[in-house]
């Protein structure tokens, strides 16, 4: 496993990019995740190669970007990609090995899904995946890195799409609508209705309500 260090230095969400392509690295992935801090519902990741040197305008961390906006640039990355990968772990695993090495886990799975495999992986925070895969850590990646940005829209929406759903099955946690973080609606409905299945009974605030 190699792992390469790249300076922060330029706004500009190629720069990462730009000096693996111009080395002649074109297969360049970016992984990111969605939902780490909620208290229910799984931890989705992606991954996605785009074409090199292109620019997708209006790409950034996804936490910037309204519901709208992320929605119309999640059909455009799809579009563009090369290849991509999505993973979701649940609950239940998250409670068995903990949050941070189920983010991992997911972003190790999401990034074995593509074909073809990726050169070099830029990943968002400070920690990587077991992977056997040349990377570069990047803290606030996802608004410093087209490609991570990318991934963060793929992660975000396509989790957001899922706790929609799953406000079918439970709509007294209103899933829909806080996508399982812990808003006071939630904390309320925790209140009245209890922990389902959807849960991390791992999490602090989830674990006191059990007790």
């Amino acid at each position: 496993m190699v792992k390469m260090v790249l300076p922060q230095l330029s706004s500009d969400k190629l720069t990462y990019e730009k000096k693996l392509w111009d080395a002649g690295i074109t297969l360049v992935a970016g992984v990111d995740e969605a939902g780490r801090g909620a208290w229910a519902g799984p931890v989705c990741a992606a991954a996605v190669v785009l074409k090199p040197y292109e620019v997708i305008p209006q790409i950034n961390d996804s936490k910037k970007l309204s519901p709208k906006k992320r929605e119309e640039l999640f059909d455009v990355i799809i579009s563009k990609a090369l290849c991509y990968g999505i993973s979701l772990i649940d609950a239940q695993i998250i409670d068995s090995i903990n949050i941070l090495q189920a983010s991992l886990l997911a972003m190790k799975n999401a990034l074995e899904q593509m074909t073809p495999k990726p050169q070099h992986v830029l990943v968002d925070g400070n920690m990587a995946p077991n992977i056997d895969m040349a990377h570069t850590t990047i803290i606030d990646g996802d608004a410093l890195s087209q490609t991570i940005g990318a991934a963060s829209i793929l992660a975000k929406v396509t989790r957001d799409r899922l706790m929609r759903e799953l406000h079918g099955q439970f709509p007294q946690y209103q899933f829909d609508s806080h996508k399982g973080y812990g808003t006071k609606a939630h904390q309320k409905a925790l209140a009245e209705h209890g922990v389902t299945i959807l849960h991390r009974k791992s999490f602090e605030p989830i674990r006191v309500l059990l007790k």
